[in-house]
């Protein structure tokens, strides 16, 4: 029996058949939320060019290397059962890796703050919380159960098994700063019947054991995820530390004295990038695309053989007590380079100031909408948020799901006077 929230059964396979795997994949490539990446930011804004990544291509490429990665395990393990067995499938892999942003609201990490900032002291806001919401509640698959996908595919996905009100340890208000509302990582509170499904099957030890907190600077968060997790979210810093350079590369919008200064002097010295300095400075800074392309193949073809397998020994059940993992000097490596783009494009001023215009918009829209609910929601948004035990997570679905296209039109049909005739299509 497939082992979905509309079924009955309550136990995990060691290996999901491929039959339900891939019949999880289908339906998250045709799902709406799924679609919608082609319109939502990245790192850089929607429209600005047709080159470099959105959400939509940005999943697709994890998902081809989480399960590169899986391959490359298969061969590596293929004489130890105890971790061959539980490595997923390519199906799998791709399920979870393809679902893995759907819940990431328009302009980026702007608006999930925004989002947060409204939903605060209702259940909170956070992209990867929004995506187990879309798969296990909105998607259009199941009038309750979301996309029913198997529970091998909502655990893969879940990567902070908390509550918001578990992680949330400060006392916010309106006079707070909007940075303030940097979302924890979790998921909202109104997922935890979802939660309580998707660990069913587990002991009662690997329950708490996997929903435990730990503080660190002042900050609460989860400390474990699952073997599936821990492998999708390799192939995506893998994705976010190269193929995000190499978009801004394409650009222009880094340079080589950059280069050299933050990654070159910063890598260890035994590191590839470190032996092979001028080789990479000179494909990646050529100017010329097929170069650039060959220096960024190499260096996924460095990371994803280096993945390996370790046993935490601290859970019973394999799924999750294996994790994937890089050697610490070939992390350090790929730490570099998530630290370079982070610093000289997300962080750069050109980025920032269309994440802020995005994140006012979002602030905006989520105002009005709840102060005229009956004369601006839709007939069926209208229907839920009279129907619904919460009210505001109605209107935060409704604006998360938006495309930046979509939500920077409904915004110029409310508030530009040159914008609002009834035949204005948003």
């Amino acid at each position: 029996m497939l082992q979905r929230r509309s079924g009955k059964t309550t136990s995990f396979n060691a290996a999901t058949p491929n039959s339900d795997a891939q019949r999880d994949r289908a339906r998250i490539i045709h799902s709406s939320a799924f679609r919608r990446l082609q319109a939502k930011t990245q790192v850089l804004g929607v429209g600005e060019s047709d080159f470099y990544r959105t959400r939509l291509t940005h999943s697709m490429e994890v998902a081809q290397i989480g399960s590169g990665i899986c391959e490359k395990l298969k061969q590596k393990y293929a004489d130890n059962d105890a971790i061959s067995t539980q490595i997923p499938s390519y199906f799998q892999i791709e399920a979870i890796s393809l679902a893995h942003d759907i819940g990431h609201p328009p302009f980026g990490h702007g608006g999930e703050v925004a989002l947060n900032y409204h939903m605060y002291n209702d259940g909170g806001f956070e992209g990867n919380g929004q995506t187990l919401r879309i798969i296990s509640k909105l998607g259009e698959y199941s009038d309750h159960d979301g996309l029913d996908l198997t529970r091998r595919t909502l655990l893969g996905v879940l990567k902070y098994p908390v509550l918001h009100s578990e992680v949330s340890t400060r006392s916010l208000s309106v006079k707070d700063h909007l940075s303030a509302f940097k979302p924890p990582k979790s998921i909202h509170d109104d997922e935890q019947d979802v939660l309580d499904w998707v660990l069913e099957p587990l002991t009662a030890k690997d329950k708490a054991t996997f929903r435990s907190t730990k503080s660190k600077d002042g900050k609460t968060k989860a400390q474990y995820k699952a073997f599936d997790t821990s492998i999708m979210e390799l192939a995506d810093d893998i994705s976010y530390g190269i193929h995000d350079l190499e978009d801004s590369l394409a650009l222009n919008l880094v340079t080589e004295r950059q280069w050299r200064e933050d990654v070159l002097n910063k890598v260890l010295k035994d590191s590839i990038i470190a032996k092979n300095a001028e080789f990479y400075t000179e494909k990646l800074f050529s100017g010329e695309s097929k170069p650039r392309k060959h220096a960024i193949s190499l260096l996924i073809g460095h990371f994803v053989p280096c993945i390996e397998v370790v046993e935490q020994q601290i859970f019973e059940s394999p799924w999750l007590d294996l994790q994937a993992r890089l050697p610490e000097h070939i992390e350090h490596t790929l730490q570099v380079l998530k630290d370079f783009v982070f610093k000289h494009v997300i962080r750069s001023s050109s980025v920032q100031v269309l994440e802020y215009k995005g994140q006012m918009m979002i602030l905006k829209l989520f105002q009005v909408l709840s102060e005229n609910p009956e004369r601006l929601l839709p007939e069926s948004t209208l229907r839920q948020y009279k129907n619904s035990d919460n009210p505001k997570r109605v209107i935060c679905d409704y604006i998360s799901g938006m495309t930046d296209n979509y939500a920077t039109k409904l915004y110029s049909k409310l508030f530009s006077p040159d914008t609002g005739s009834v035949f204005d299509k948003v």
